[in-house]
Parts: C-alpha cells; structure tokens; sequence
C-alpha cells in the first residue's frame, strides 16, 4: 500500500476543502454518484494499484498535512480534445491528522504508510488541535 500526498492549492482551511466536496465532480462533468469527493489530476499514478480501496490523500493545507481522505478507486478520463485524465474518486469523509509540516510541490507524490501523518481521534478538544498546528508550522511537530 501506499498513500498519496497532494497540495490543496487555492483553499486555506479544511472548512473550505469540506464545503467544495458536494461541487467538484459536477464542476468537470464527472459523475460518479453523490457519496463522493473527486479530484482531477493530470496523471495517473503509476501504483494506483497499491491505492485503490486501501489508500488515502493526504491533504496540505496552509503547509501542513491537516487531513486525508480515503481513496475508493482511481478512473481515466478523457476530455473533448483527447486529453487525458485521473480522477480521484475518494470518500466524502475527510479525517483530521496530527499536522504535519510539508513544503509545496508540485503535483502529488506517494507517501508511505510509515511516514503518514497519524489520525486525530475525534475525542481531541479543539484546543489541542489548535496547538499542533500552531507546532507545526514553527517546524516542532
């Protein structure tokens, strides 16, 4: 298995990635039912096999992991002039990670399970949360 890591360029908060989920597949003319999140990138990950069902996208928000989102699968598309697509078919759930540092790039890279940021459990109070992040971005987390 191995895991995805993506910025998430344009948005400055996880409220703001949450209220795109019900939009985006609609935006590019993709439909692949109402449960989802999709997100389109331009290639399709060579180990998208290792993904699929099992995997997540790590989400960068504001320099730091601050979520993921599970990876249902992965799908080709093709648009009007034959360019092709990924589609990132993942759930709506998006589940807080303890923040973790990362410096932008470009595209998406893997991010083995070893290295992957752990979950917040959802008894964490806010204040907490608050402090991790605030760790993080000082580079101390």
């Amino acid at each position: 298995m191995i895991h995805m890591v993506k910025l998430c360029v344009g948005v400055s908060s996880l409220e703001e990635l949450e209220s795109y989920r019900d939009e985006r597949a609609h935006w590019w003319g993709a439909d692949y039912g109402e449960d989802v999140h999709v997100h389109r990138t331009r290639m399709m990950p060579k180990r998208g096999a290792e993904m699929e069902g099992i995997a997540s996208v790590y989400w960068v928000i504001a320099g730091a992991i601050v979520c993921r989102q599970p990876i249902l699968r992965l799908a080709k598309y093709t648009d009007a002039e034959g360019k092709d697509y990924c589609d990132i078919i993942m759930s709506r759930d998006m589940i807080r990670t303890v923040p973790y540092p990362k410096r932008p790039f470009q595209g998406w890279r893997y991010l083995r399970p070893e290295d992957a940021p752990p979950d917040i459990s959802a008894n964490e109070n806010a204040d907490s949360l608050e402090l991790a992040a605030d760790l993080a971005k000082l580079g101390l987390i």
